[in-house]
């Protein structure tokens, strides 16, 4: 019965699955901004003005 109680290796699959997880959610948001990553002419200067005209857009709400 004392083999039924080793909770030794407990902590390392729980790690296992985190990890698992962590890997598993990464890949899936890869996979949802695949098209802005495959864009190869990205503007930084336009998004930040969408997200500023946004945000304007709200406050005046």
């Amino acid at each position: 019965m004392s083999l039924l109680k080793d909770e030794k290796g407990q902590g390392a699959a729980e790690y296992i699955l985190l990890f698992g997880g962590v890997i598993v959610i990464a890949i899936a948001a890869l996979i949802i901004y695949q098209q802005y990553f495959q864009n190869t002419d990205l503007n930084s200067e336009e998004d930040v003005g969408a997200v500023r005209d946004s945000v304007t857009a709200r406050q005046t709400i």
